[in-house]
């Protein structure tokens, strides 16, 4: 193990099994065990589990926890009423730009969840702790140092869950996606996830996180590295922070505009007033090679409204053809023919909508 890089409490069980190591974000993870293809056909098919414990867990409680959180993110957590509820949101600076991308879940009226970025995580901190201050919430961020993550995910994820740990069956099985439960030894299971398939999102005390881990293994789960989590993600039509948007980044040119809370026109959340003056020049949308060749990031897309640019791209192993998405200029529509610059040849794609992929199946794409 690298001793410059961060490590999860899964990372000798990871080298343990062969795992191929990489940097990410500062952590030392796994990109596969063995064949990346296989792993993201496991998690497509049957059941594969990723190690997300470098992801981090915030706690933020107290009285004014949830006008606190009104104020800073963009999505409207006034959505959240029912306890373990959850909802996805961007994080924006004055400017409109994404912070960061995460999740909340709502407990209780002073005690909340946000689940934020390991790459992003101490910026994101230190965020939040300077709003709270500046503007006089009564609430505590607290950063959770002593759990891990795992998301279990495909059609028979949830199965084998409950095989692992029958006693989270009753609890777990009538959550809806986008909630989660609180179980005892501070054990959370959130149906969520990163793949577009089923599955559940664990976040327990990292002393539990190996005897878990090799009771998934048992019960037939695939480990899975961040080469799956990557290919699967972009089928799925879900952005990566730093990849797909960031700081410089608008919702809007993410594809995003469905995470912003417009509808109570009193709530002044951080960024709304860049997005009120800004006229969006760009579209988000999806691309499929319709020749050989593999898409990547910063790819020039030539279009009969004007160049776009790739953000990510790969090859899916779900679709057998090269899939991105991009950033494209208005006036382009799904359905339309645009050629892709592939290290100086122009391939040609068809403009996609988003997701290439739901629940294992390919989706009409224009």
């Amino acid at each position: 193990m690298s001793a410059s890089l961060k490590h999860t409490p899964l990372a000798q069980t990871h080298i343990a099994a062969g795992a191929r190591m990489v940097d990410f974000g500062g952590w030392d993870m796994p990109l596969a065990y063995g064949s990346q293809i296989e792993e993201h056909h496991a998690v497509r098919q049957d059941a594969g589990m990723f190690d997300v414990s470098h992801m981090q867990n915030v706690e933020v409680t107290g009285p004014a926890a949830r006008a606190y959180l009104r104020r800073l993110v963009a999505n409207d957590v006034n959505k959240l009423t029912v306890p373990g509820k959850a909802l996805y949101s961007c994080m924006l600076n004055p400017q409109g730009g994404v912070i960061d991308d995460l999740i909340i879940y709502f407990f209780a009226e002073d005690t909340w969840r946000v689940v934020v970025n390991a790459g992003t995580a101490p910026k994101d901190v230190a965020w939040m702790r300077r709003v709270a201050q500046a503007e006089g919430f009564d609430v505590t961020i607290t950063p959770r140092t002593d759990l891990a993550m795992i998301a279990v995910q495909g059609p028979n994820a949830r199965a084998k869950v409950w095989s692992a740990r029958p006693d989270w069956q009753a609890p777990s099985a009538p959550l809806a996606p986008f909630n989660a439960v609180q179980l005892a030894d501070d054990v959370l299971v959130a149906r969520t996830g990163y793949t577009g398939e089923d599955g559940f999102e664990i976040v327990l005390p990292a002393a539990h996180a190996v005897t878990l881990w090799q009771d998934l293994v048992a019960a037939g789960v695939r480990p899975c590295g961040l080469g799956a989590r990557d290919t699967l993600r972009l089928e799925a039509g879900m952005n990566l922070y730093g990849q797909d948007m960031d700081e410089l980044t608008l919702p809007a040119e993410a594809g995003l505009t469905w995470t912003v809370g417009l509808k109570d026109a009193e709530r002044q959340f951080i960024g709304r007033d860049a997005l009120a003056a800004f006229s969006l020049p760009v579209t988000f949308l999806g691309l499929k090679l319709s020749e050989r060749g593999v898409m990547r990031s910063h790819m020039t897309v030539h279009t009969p409204h004007g160049t776009g640019e790739t953000t990510s791209g790969t090859m899916s192993p779900t679709l057998g053809v090269s899939i991105a998405f991009a950033r494209l200029p208005q006036g382009v529509a799904p359905g339309d023919s645009v050629e892709i610059d592939i290290r100086g040849k122009r391939v040609p794609a068809v403009v996609c909508k988003l997701p290439f992929v739901r629940n294992g199946k390919a989706v009409e794409l224009t």
